[in-house]
């Protein structure tokens, strides 16, 4: 092992780190370690910029745009709520939904999907008396196991497509592991509705037991003409009087302030909702001046009026307000919302809610302006998981909706015939999309997840510094001559593990840049065909199953669920092993 390759190894296990424990932004992390390598001289100018303009990351790029006309139209979400209906069978449930969710993570980015079917989803299973964490983990897998039908199914499989590209290699073929995604699909959906249904867990979503747990965290306060901080600010008040309180709203003359600040004064009369211990909400009982009201007679409905709406909310990997408070991230005055309680490893924290450090996957339950959706259905910092529409809002564009998709149908006719690469069709598709009006430019850069693309593109010269240090090569041969008795299909195994427990810890999208290049470099040295070791590695880098941190679907409905950690584990580990084993099975009959 020469110093280079020591040299680099060392920096991935400490960018390895910082992804494992959230120090910092994930695209970040990838970034820094990209921005090293190409200073020290481990990659080029050249090697660094590769990912920047490689066709595969393009592409995923213009597909953000295309998924979100699709999704502006609320066509997959109608047709899950028709399907659903008055279905008063849980698996049979599972199934219908399943399965056109399924097919349609084959054609568009999953994220969007699941961050809209959640809601929906969730409240039709309260409807029907149904618990909404029987559903909402296979509405999370079955999305990934979809992305597996075709090429645009998930960015993973995109990426690597680039990463072919990029060593001058033939790339996959637009159906090229449909005959795998089938399988995988259809098991995993059997799955799902038979042994996977009863290890889920059957328990209320964090918005349902916040809802019943008011009484122990929140409370409001009318302020009297006697209380002896009136005209004071809010800083000043909950440093004194009413210390340890968070101040969620105000209203004043029954109409809510637009914005609550460290320097908005109360005044006689106003009425400040606030959550806080059940310690605190004691002693601030005995504060002269302030008329309390906790207990049963104060709902979450009742904290609601024609300006609010209860939000529910969850921090995403990529949120700026990562390992910050709520104090200290501004997020009242950021965010125009107050938040009343948040949740983590489906418990309500019970701590001081200003003082809590997020994580990625807590949930947010929040009071916000009725305006709050739509300004921040883009944001980076974390998923709206709340009902934006009615089902019969959905109706409005379906003739759009199902216009676009059928001109989506028509560019892949294009790319399976051969007339048209991926990035070209779907570049064309755009510009159609623009002429006929159909996407705006405002449509366009909300849509683009540009720390998505960050990560990706990082990556890329992170996977070319684990080649040009020889590193790739020296850990394949090891591998190889450690597996070799086992045969091809041992490598395959063990390629398929490896990248598999990468992608749980880290991103998927991480996971396969860095085990691209010691999977060809396998396949160079048992003189094999590439494709099949290349396709072990994009499959096992999008089957996270088994941790809510491992994929963005996973982590959006951690909360709103009322999942804990261990039950994805639980439900995930046997679907890991399964879809592993007619994985490995089919990739090795079809392309051994």
């Amino acid at each position: 092992m020469t110093g280079e390759m020591i040299f680099v190894s060392i920096l991935i296990l400490a960018m390895l780190t910082l992804l494992l424990f959230e120090v910092i932004r994930a695209d970040f992390v990838v970034f820094l370690f990209l921005v090293i390598f190409l200073i020290t001289g481990v990659i080029s100018t050249n090697d660094a910029l590769a990912g920047f303009s490689n066709e595969g990351v393009m592409t995923i790029v213009v597909l953000f745009i295309v998924a979100s006309a699709i999704q502006k139209h609320g066509v997959i979400e109608n047709l899950i709520y028709k399907m659903l209906g008055k279905n008063k069978n849980e698996r049979s449930a599972i199934i219908k939904f399943t399965a056109p969710v399924g097919i349609a993570s084959g054609f568009l980015n999953n994220t969007p999907i699941v961050v809209t079917l959640t809601p929906i989803i969730k409240n039709w299973a309260i409807k029907n008396g149904f618990s909404p964490s029987k559903f909402l983990i296979p509405l999370s897998y079955v999305t990934i196991m979809g992305g597996t039908l075709t090429l645009i199914g998930t960015s993973t499989n995109l990426i690597v497509h680039g990463l072919l590209l990029g060593e001058g290699l033939e790339g996959f073929r637009f159906f090229e592991f449909s005959i795998v995604g089938i399988v995988i699909l259809s098991v995993g959906m059997i799955y799902l509705a038979t042994i996977g249904y009863n290890l889920l867990p059957d328990t209320l979503g964090a918005m349902e037991k916040i809802d019943s747990e008011t009484k122990e965290f929140l409370a409001e306060a009318y302020i009297l003409t006697d209380f002896e901080l009136v005209n004071k600010t809010v800083l000043e008040v909950t440093k004194d009087a009413l210390k340890g309180i968070y101040i969620v709203d105000i209203f004043r003359d029954k109409k809510r302030l637009p914005e609550v600040t460290a320097n908005t004064r109360l005044r006689a009369g106003d009425r400040i909702v606030f959550s806080a211990t059940l310690d605190t909400i004691g002693v601030v009982k005995q504060v002269k001046g302030l008329s309390i009201r906790t207990g049963s007679e104060l709902t979450l409905d009742a904290l609601q009026n024609e300006n609010t709406v209860l939000v529910e909310a969850v921090i995403s990997h990529n949120s700026s307000l990562l390992n910050k408070t709520l104090k200290t991230s501004n997020f009242k005055s950021r965010f125009n919302a107050g938040v009343i309680a948040i949740h983590r490893n489906n418990k309500r924290i019970n701590s001081k809610v200003g003082e809590i450090v997020l994580k990625a996957g807590d949930t947010l339950l929040l009071l916000a302006h009725n305006d709050f959706i739509d300004k921040n259905k883009f944001t980076d910092d974390f998923y709206v998981v709340t009902a934006v529409k009615t089902p019969e809002e959905f109706l409005q564009n379906q003739k759009q909706g199902w216009f676009v998709i059928g001109l989506m149908g028509l560019m892949i006719g294009f790319v399976t015939l051969g007339v048209l690469s991926m990035f070209k069709a779907m570049l064309l598709l755009v510009i159609i999309l623009f002429m006929l009006k159909l996407i705006s430019i405002q449509d366009v850069t909300g849509a683009i997840q540009f720390d998505v693309i960050l990560l990706i593109a990082s990556a890329f010269g992170v996977g070319k510094a684990i080649t040009n240090s020889g590193l790739a090569d020296f850990l394949a041969t090891h591998l190889v001559d450690i597996v070799k008795p086992l045969g091809i299909l041992g490598l395959l195994v063990v390629i398929y593990i490896i990248t598999n427990i990468f992608t749980e810890l880290i991103t998927n999208s991480a996971a396969a840049v860095l085990m691209f290049p010691i999977a060809l470099e396998m396949a160079h040295l048992m003189n094999t065909d590439y494709l099949g070791f290349v396709i072990t590695v994009t499959i096992a880098a999008s089957s996270s199953f088994m941790t809510p941190i491992g994929y963005q679907t996973n982590l959006i409905v951690y909360g709103p669920g009322g999942y804990k950690f261990s039950d994805y584990i639980k439900v995930g580990a046997p679907l890991s092993f399964l879809i592993m084993i007619v994985s490995v099975s089919i990739i090795y009959t079809v392309w051994f």
